[in-house]
């Protein structure tokens, strides 16, 4: 790879609260085990919109400048001497995270909480808005030949709803309850659709975003509000569009308004998988849900989700592509312009950077 000109590898760094900045980014030496990809599909998540802002997310602080994005697909350019299954010129899908196989989670394939994960764009470890990355072999995982590089990024977020309804067993005799039409919300939707679900009601406070979730097959949408005196009501709204017992409420917000919702409208002996983190702590009425016996589940991020991702979009199971609403090149003007786009809201769903 050159060293100066455009040859050299430049990236979106966050340097300060609302402060990017594309800039060189020295890549590491390529390990046996490792690919060099060149970056060609990069989505917004709202991770990376915390940082912006507030150099924050949950509990990981930006202590220095940060190369940010982690829903990335793109082109191996090189691969490592102990690599096997990938060659240059294979389009791929980038897990961002990765785990030490060491520890006993990770021994028991609870990778996902591993704490000793390095995850793209997460404090102090860099992202994937960038021209190459260098990544594990077996974390790259290739794109049938009917998918873009764009669904190949969208594994990312898709995933988050694949997990949840693992965790919470979703199949053909569970109704599903989804609080919240963001894109999380929309692609938990679409996962559970997938897994079976044969009735979903889906709520939110945007009239816009319940219409896309109504175009992307959700049988109901309800209209909440965003004040707590009135779940009692939304849940009388919820239960009669639903027209029967909801099994399993995945909550993509993770507010108190949200979550109690949840715990009031599912049914006895059913679940509420709490996807969002919206609050950091709520207050919830607890005490009621447990008296009918309903589960709480909780969920980070995923574990062995991109081949079933894969699979879904490669049989039409799924289509993400609706959801990918706004693109953007790889400009400083561009990657300024992006983020607005998407801290503005409004009729963006998942905004994509195209490096090409």
């Amino acid at each position: 790879m050159g060293k100066g000109g455009s040859d050299e590898n430049m990236a979106a760094w966050l340097l300060g609260v609302n402060t990017l900045k594309i800039q060189p980014f020295n890549l590491p030496a390529l390990g046996p085990h490792d690919v060099r990809v060149r970056m060609k599909a990069v989505g917004i998540c709202g991770s990376d919109v915390h940082y912006l802002k507030t150099m924050r997310c949950a509990d990981f602080v930006v202590k220095e400048p940060m190369v940010i994005g982690h829903e990335c697909a793109g082109i191996i350019e090189e691969v490592g001497g102990e690599v096997k299954t990938l060659v240059p010129g294979d389009r791929v899908a980038l897990e961002p995270g990765i785990s030490c196989w060491r520890c006993d989670l990770c021994k028991e394939g609870r990778y996902n909480l591993c704490p000793e994960m390095k995850f793209f764009a997460t404090p102090p470890v860099h992202g994937s808005l960038a021209n190459q990355v260098v990544h594990p072999a077996d974390l790259c995982f290739k794109l049938p030949d009917n998918i873009s590089l764009e669904e190949g990024a969208m594994c990312e977020p898709l995933s988050v709803g694949v997990h949840a309804c693992r965790r919470a067993n979703v199949g053909p005799e569970t109704n599903i309850l989804v609080l919240g039409a963001g894109p999380i919300g929309l692609v938990t939707l679409l996962a559970a659709r997938a897994f079976g679900a044969p009735r979903i009601v889906i709520v939110d406070v945007d009239d816009y975003r319940l219409s896309v979730a109504k175009k992307l097959g959700a049988d109901e949408i309800v209209k909440v509000s965003i004040n707590l005196q009135d779940v009692a009501t939304d849940i009388e709204n919820i239960q009669k569009a639903m027209g029967g017992g909801i099994d399993v409420s995945f909550d993509c917000a993770g507010f108190n308004k949200t979550m109690s919702t949840a715990l009031g409208a599912t049914r006895p002996g059913g679940k509420v998988c709490l996807v969002g983190m919206g609050h950091h702590e709520m207050t919830v009425p607890l005490t009621p849900a447990a008296a009918r016996e309903v589960d709480v589940i909780g969920i980070f991020r995923y574990k062995n989700t991109w081949p079933l991702c894969l699979e879904f979009f490669r049989s039409g199971k799924i289509d993400v592509k609706p959801l990918i609403t706004h693109r953007f090149g790889f400009s400083q003007k561009e990657v300024e312009e992006a983020f607005e786009t998407s801290v503005r809201g409004g009729d963006a769903i998942k905004v994509m950077f195209n490096l090409y």
